[in-house]
């Protein structure tokens, strides 16, 4: 609903400050609306669109309306503004708001407790600062269940603002809801007034602003957003459900009972304890880079992918996002045959084995798995309870154990267990490698038991508050979960002996004198293990924790829970990070997966992906091929978390402000460097396919450039580089070895002068600065409105033509004006630009006077700036945008057969090869045009596309013609340079044209070679003109004189006065004077064509010194004459004049 202006109404009441009416009428959102909270109201109503969120209209609200709302507000509410209000609301004027969610007219009174909660700074006083005028409206809905409701919110009872501001203002206060993305599921997303609503003259009407800085938006303003609220019964967890059991869960693995005792026996108590702690610092300040990111802004569903992407941008996102999803799914396997060997053995013991060994695991794993997923389909709260009861049966496993160390029995004693010995203590608190094991290979063992810290965070999505739950479930986790790892590690060290032969026979009744082993000072002796292999101790008996505890059976549901716990954490971890993955594109062929069921959007294509996944790797169980790429994909995904941080601390991005303080970006990276180095320890060969697969994915993706922008630290980091060089280059003082054609090339719309784009582009990629320069002229506030869309539309459009130049549009009166902008304001420290190029005025004879002296004028003014100019010119023309809608009509008609958006080109200014005011003018029309018949093109605009075309193809082995004639410091030889070193240009040949004397042909001719081989420039023939001074032909000439004859003054045939005054008027006129002044410099201009036609009519493009006229004494129409017929019936070519300065060297 577009705002619209109030009618003036009598007997206005003044308030301190600016006039409420300006306020109401400019069509601005109430402040009942701008501070009425989303939090519901004390009916108990669920919370529903606030009145500010649509768009708004104004009335004038009468007398008799205004006293009684100031009553209503005074009678229901207790304020004493009851009369006061009245006389203020007196001819003022009413913001009428529609809101879509009210169902009838009988739920239009408000509660005041609905209203106020706004947080601790913002609270209504008196209940009755926002009153619901129950006055009627030519724009209130009727009650029933389709309409909308229209609420009138009277701005001057609103006391509230009054109070705050000392008069009443329709300016929005700070709220979160004008911060929020349209897709936001905790509330709405609200429109504040936009500057042109507040600050436009009234009776326009604001233009419709886009949103900046790379906000997501709806397309129109006026469009009333979408209220997307919580569905009710979505299952949220909080830090402990949600974060805390995952991560101890996922960390205590099968490792804890079955290989951490072996550990000890290898490494020894000491350096098994550094083991737990190296580890320890890895997963530790992953958590705390981990905290950092979550707690940097609002986290969506996707874990580490959610995190990486946003931070570093969807390249690395998007290659981790996969493998990290995959590694999850495999990780399922893993854990789930973990689980099925153990079975497998309780059946071998028990001697119940169905098949074999292999086939049983297979069978165990794919029954389990089924059950699995059939828990994680159920819904997270399923999955939730089925965790939390496996954490209970895990740590009565833990305490089991525990007592079990307690409880020496005899007959364990055989088996190596004697309880807390300091003799076993000593024993095993050093090394004993064996087996060829070392430090590193232990350490490789140990550390996948470290992973799954990122379980509670690959949730995100279903947590009800990740930036709290995250740090504080993952950094608890590590900690309890260290001091468990510690603990038992140190108790089976000070219990148990490495070799035991569980013969009770084996005690020792004498006593020994040579007693060195804790085993011989406990009375057992068991030497036997040094010769012979022995089933019992530390190191031979993988079930060290089941015979040490009190109650084995509990012993093995703790290693059934830790595997199915873990398996359950990465079935629903894989789904959820791949559906966040394939939500945002980055692989269109995944784009199936993103769909969600249910009320939790539950990802059930990705759950059945994943089952399979699983399941074929259940089948093939060959994990230990697996298990160390797997435990690198994860470390892949932890190095990059870690980098991340350090990566947004180092660009210096003011959106980086994580709540989480406690993290610091050199430990970062420190963090990022150590997992790099784990992962070649645990196995070199799978860490460099990690890092062949993450560069092969980053590659894939930055190729195919997906069209995301998530503001990362990637963007921010360039921006800064980008910033430091500009600021470090304008340090540098210019040297004529780095000179670098700089060009600000006067386009208009980029689009529609292809062929003065793509060429100046030929000779500045990649050497040189190249910004597009467009002049809107018109009426200021269409041409700002134009300006703020042609931005970012024409800088895309550079982007996807590959283009390397910028885009600058400029507002002025008229293309001098906009011009002298440009040259003065256009660049950056020392990219700034020295060269102005133009598109040869074709239409000048038929164009305004006026314009024809502006153009010229333009070359005076850079001249006067010092800028070197280049004006092109095609015989064909420049300027396709006339032609735009035809060439996207018959393109779209050669490639679809259906209905295709066409744009149509509608101008106001006249038609002008240079006239860049013109793209300002054009308004883009959308027809939907079907199928038939092209409008046939004349053959003028049939060769003027194809010569649009012309530089974007191969050259050939032509010549490249330059007419040196003049020196302007190099510059007309160095652009025809740079054109030859590029892949369209290479074949191309320079043939060099200088003015001479007959008689000093050869001396001309070998002192220009000289002079180009110095400055080592390849050329392939040197041209010396001696007849450049001979009279052209007479039929030139007459010509000429007829082209000129409607620009001349001939003062002689008029009174003194007469001719002075038209002179003054129309200074663009040619004098005789003048004419007979510059006679043999028109007749030089006249014998160039001719000279021109005659040597380089077949040459590809020819490059030409620009003739200069002085300024104030040739006349704008005849210095457009020479140009003129210097250039006219030729292939393309360049006029070209430096400034002066020399542009080339043949010093070193």
């Amino acid at each position: 609903m577009e705002p619209r202006p109030a009618a003036p109404s009598s007997g206005v009441g003044q308030l301190p400050g600016p006039s409420p009416a300006e306020d109401a009428a400019a069509g601005l959102p109430g402040e009942g609306a701008a501070a009425a909270a989303a939090a519901g109201d004390g009916l108990g109503r669920a919370p529903g669109p606030t009145p500010s969120q649509s768009r708004f209209q104004v009335d004038p609200v009468s007398e008799h309306a205004g006293r009684a709302a100031a009553a209503a507000a005074a009678g229901s509410k207790g304020t004493p503004a009851g009369g006061r209000g009245g006389e203020e609301a007196k001819g003022r004027f009413r913001v009428n708001f529609v809101d879509p969610a009210a169902p009838s007219a009988d739920e239009s009174v408000w509660d005041a407790a609905g209203v106020g909660g706004e947080g601790p700074g913002v609270s209504f006083q008196n209940g009755g600062d926002t009153v619901l005028s129950e006055g009627g409206s030519l724009h209130s809905g009727g009650g029933g269940g389709g309409h909308h409701q229209h609420h009138h919110y009277d701005t001057h009872t609103n006391t509230y603002y009054l109070r705050t501001f000392g008069h009443n203002t329709m300016d929005a206060v700070p709220r979160i809801d004008y911060y929020r993305h349209t897709a936001a599921q905790l509330g709405e997303k609200l429109l504040r007034p936009s500057l042109a609503e507040l600050h436009d003259e009234l009776d326009k009407e604001p233009f419709e602003d886009g949103f900046a800085n790379g906000e997501e938006s709806t397309p129109a303003r006026d469009a009333v957003v979408t209220y997307t609220a919580e569905s009710k019964g979505v299952v949220k967890f909080g830090w402990i459900k949600g974060v805390l059991v995952r991560c101890m869960l996922n960390i205590w693995g099968v490792m804890l009972f079955i290989r951490l005792s072996w550990i000890v026996g290898q490494a020894g108590i000491g350096l098994s304890v550094l083991v737990i702690m190296m580890a320890t610092v890895v997963t530790t300040i992953t958590g705390l880079s981990t905290s950092a990111i979550a707690t940097n802004g609002f986290v969506r569903g996707g874990g580490a992918y959610y995190l990486i992407s946003r931070s570093l941008g969807p390249e690395f996102g998007g290659a981790i996002g996969l493998i990290f999803a995959f590694a999850n799914a495999v990780a399922v396997a893993m854990y789930v045959v973990g689980f099925a060997e153990t079975v497998v053995e309780l059946l071998k013991e028990h001697s119940l084995l169905m098949i074999d060994e292999l086939n049983d695991i297979r069978i165990i794993g794919a029954i389990t798995v089924v059950i699995l997923l059939g828990i994680s389909v159920a819904g997270m709260e399923w999955e939730a309870k089925a965790q939390i009861v496996l954490l209970v049966i895990l740590l009565l496993a833990i305490a089991d154990f525990i007592i079990g160390t307690f409880i020496p029995l005899e007959n364990k004693k055989p088996k190596g267990f004697f309880s807390y010995k300091p003799e076993i203590f000593n024993e095993n608190f050093g090394p004993d490698f064996r087996e060829e094991e070392t430090f590193f290979s232990v350490f490789a063992i140990f550390f996948p038991a470290a992973t799954g810290i990122l379980a509670g965070a690959n949730i995100s999505g279903d947590l009800a508050d990740p930036q709290s739950a995250i740090p504080k479930g993952t950094l608890l986790a590590i900690l309890i979960t260290t001091v468990v790892y510690v603990g038992i590690a140190v108790s089976v060290g000070s219990c148990v002996v490495r070799d035991a032969t569980g013969n009770i026979n084996d005690t020792i009744v004498t006593e020994l004198t040579n007693c060195t082993s804790a085993a011989c000072k406990l009375n057992f002796d068991f030497s036997y293990c040094e010769s012979s292999p022995c089933s019992y101790g530390l190191m031979n008996n993988f079930q060290v924790m089941s015979m040490v505890s009190g109650f084995a059976p509990l012993i093995s549901a703790g290693i059934f829970s830790a595997t199915l716990s873990s398996a359950l954490a990465s079935l629903v971890s894989a789904p959820k990070i791949f559906q966040a993955l394939c939500k945002d594109n980055i692989y269109p062929a995944f784009e199936m997966f993103a769909k969600g069921y249910g009320k939790n959007n539950e990802p059930l294509r990705g759950y059945i992906l994943t089952f399979l996944i699983a399941l074929g790797f259940i089948l093939i169980a060959e994990l230990n091929v697996i298990a160390p790429i797997i435990s690198n994909f994860f470390l892949a995904s932890y190095a990059l978390i870690n980098f991340s941080v350090f990566h947004a601390s180092l660009a210096k991005s003011p959106g980086w402000r994580p709540a989480f303080k406690y993290y610091n970006m050199w430990i970062s990276l420190t963090g990022a460097i150590l997992c790099c180095i784990v992962m070649f320890v645990i196995n070199w060969w799978a860490a460099l396919l990690t890092y062949v697969i993450v560069l092969g994915l980053y590659i894939y993706v930055t190729y195919k450039k997906p069209d995301v922008n998530w503001g990362s630290s990637t963007q921010a980091l360039t921006y800064l580089s980008a910033l430091q060089h500009s600021i470090r280059l304008s340090g540098v003082e210019d040297h004529v070895k780095n000179f670098r054609p700089q060009c600000l090339v006067m386009t208009g719309a980029p689009n529609s002068r292809p062929a003065l784009l793509h060429l100046v582009h030929d000779f500045t990629k990649n050497v040189g600065l190249m910004i597009c320069g467009h002049v809107h002229m018109g009426p200021r506030r269409q041409a700002m409105k134009e300006m703020s869309i042609d931005q970012a539309k024409y800088q895309r459009w550079l982007i996807k033509n590959k283009m390397k130049a910028f885009y600058a549009p400029v507002h002025a009166d008229d293309l001098r004006e906009g011009a002298q902008y440009l040259m003065q304001a256009a660049g950056l420290g020392r990219m700034k630009p020295n060269t102005l190029v133009l598109g040869f005025k074709k239409d000048w004879f038929q164009a305004d006077k006026r314009e024809v002296d502006m153009y010229i004028n333009v070359f005076h003014d850079a001249f006067d700036i010092q800028f070197g100019v280049v004006v092109i010119r095609l015989k064909e023309g420049l300027d396709i945008s006339h032609l735009q809608g035809q060439e996207e009509l018959l393109s779209s008609q050669e490639k679809s057969p259906g209905v295709k958006d066409v744009v149509l080109s509608m101008e106001y200014s006249k038609k002008s090869d240079l006239d860049t005011s013109k793209p300002s003018g054009e308004k883009t029309v959308t027809h939907k045009e079907s199928k038939g018949p092209a409008m046939p093109l004349n053959v003028a605009d049939q060769k003027l596309l194809e010569a649009s075309t012309q530089f974007q193809k191969k050259q050939g082995k032509k010549t490249i013609d330059v007419w040196w004639l003049f020196d302007d410091g190099g510059l007309t030889l160095l652009i025809p340079y740079l054109l030859t070193t590029k892949k369209k240009w290479k074949d191309c040949k320079i043939r060099v044209f200088i003015g001479g004397k007959i008689n000093r042909i050869d001396h001309d001719r070998r002192a220009m070679a000289t002079l180009l081989s110095k400055f080592r420039i390849d050329f392939s023939d040197i041209m010396v003109l001696g007849d450049i001074n001979t009279k052209p032909k007479k039929e030139n000439i007459i010509a000429f004189d007829e082209m000129i004859e409607p620009y001349r003054l001939h003062e002689d045939d008029k009174e003194q006065d007469i001719a002075d005054k038209m002179k003054e008027d129309e200074p663009w006129r040619i004098t005789d004077n003048e004419l007979e002044l510059y006679k043999t410099k028109t007749h030089r201009q006249i014998r160039l064509n001719e000279l021109l036609k005659e040597h380089s009519s077949t040459a590809n493009i020819i490059v030409m010194s620009l003739p200069v006229a002085r300024k104030g004494a040739v006349s704008s129409a005849l210095y457009m004459a020479w140009l003129e017929v210097l250039s006219k019936d030729l292939p393309p070519i360049l006029l070209v004049r430096g400034n002066h300065q020399s542009v080339l060297t043949f010093y070193s």
